[in-house]
């Protein structure tokens, strides 16, 4: 009976970052959101509550959300968490099918070879993707302890009942997948200050990488390269970008370095892919998402630099608000983890 009740309840999604804390709650059979926020995080004191589980930072700022700053209703305490893709390994590997029976053998093996965690410092889940006659695939995913375990006290602290930790990665990858992105696609989510990269075959993260620049890494650059205050280097990053006008080449000359550090990083995450996973696919499309995709021209630039389809992707219009005031347009991108946390539905949860 306990079970039952348990199920009956809804999904709220929470993504916890280095710089800020949002949440959401969806009915995800109409796409309709019940109620959402955000609240911005100092990163050093977010740091110290991640290292230090007696620190209430964390908790205190999630309390001060809900009860200040959300928007509409969530309707449930059952909430799946999502964490910094820059702070979790994602692998995709095979083993021959005659050595299923090793399978935890196997994961050890990649645990030690390409984590630089102790396996004893880490959560480590699989699963198995697709099995024949001759091989297995297996996606692994791993996150160090102290991470998820402070996110789930901080949750605890405020009555909320956690049933899911993931990747943002794959939260977005939800998302993604409900707007029938069905072909092999890297997916490139820039955040504010780290860019998280994973290849996607429909719904399963097939390996990720990351590198740590964001929308505030575009800002100071623009800042510094043009002798101008960090607000004035925002409204340039999010009204000029990169497309033609009378500061493009400047703007794009300020960019540019941290942006050829992303391309450098995409095309190491492509060539592992092609050396160690590729199943005679290619790659067909690179999406770009996440708040500091706000920059127009920007998937015209990484057409040219990565010569493929690169484009920007806007999952936000499939979800309805209903009566509930928006945010802003400039801050709707960076809603897009926690609205793929919120839409999981009980099949993922319960199976």
């Amino acid at each position: 009976m306990a079970k039952l009740f348990y199920r009956d309840k809804g999904i709220i999604g929470l993504d916890i970052s280095q710089t800020g804390v949002k949440i959401m709650s969806i009915d995800p059979k109409r796409w309709l959101v019940l109620g959402y926020g955000s609240l911005d995080l100092d990163p050093k004191e977010v740091q110290t509550s991640l290292d230090n589980p007696n620190d209430t930072y964390l908790a205190k700022r999630l309390k001060s959300l809900i009860n200040e700053h959300l928007i509409g209703n969530l309707g449930s305490d059952h909430v799946v968490i999502g964490v910094p893709t820059s702070r979790t390994y994602s692998r995709t590997f095979t083993i021959p099918a005659k050595e299923a029976a090793h399978l935890d053998n196997a994961i050890q093996v990649e645990v030690d070879q390409y984590i630089p965690i102790p396996l004893s410092s880490l959560y480590v889940d699989y699963e198995v993707i697709e099995h024949d006659k001759d091989q297995l695939t297996v996606v692994m995913s791993a996150v160090p302890k102290q991470l998820v375990d402070a996110c789930l006290q901080a949750a605890k602290e405020v009555d909320l009942i956690p049933v899911v930790v993931e990747p943002n990665i794959n939260a977005i990858a939800r998302i993604l997948d409900s707007a029938d992105s069905n072909i092999l696609t890297l997916v490139v989510d820039i955040g504010p200050a780290n860019t998280d990269i994973a290849v996607l075959d429909k719904s399963a993260v097939r390996l990720t990488g990351g590198v740590a620049i964001g929308g505030n890494t575009f800002t100071i650059d623009l800042s510094k390269h043009l002798n101008t205050s960090l607000e004035n280097a925002h409204q340039l990053k999010v009204l000029n970008g990169l497309t033609p006008g009378p500061r493009q080449a400047e703007i794009t000359d300020a960019l540019k370095p941290s942006l050829k550090r992303i391309s450098t990083e995409i095309r190491k995450v492509i060539r592992y892919y092609n050396d160690r996973i590729g199943d005679k696919r290619k790659i067909e499309q690179i999406v770009i998402v996440g708040g500091g995709s706000n920059v127009p021209g920007i998937g015209d630039f990484y057409t040219n630099d990565l010569v493929m389809p690169v484009r920007v992707v806007n999952p936000w219009q499939k979800l309805d608000f209903g009566k509930l005031q928006q945010p802003q347009k400039q801050f709707r991108p960076r809603y897009i983890s926690v609205a793929g946390l919120a839409s999981v539905n009980d099949g993922e949860i319960w199976k």
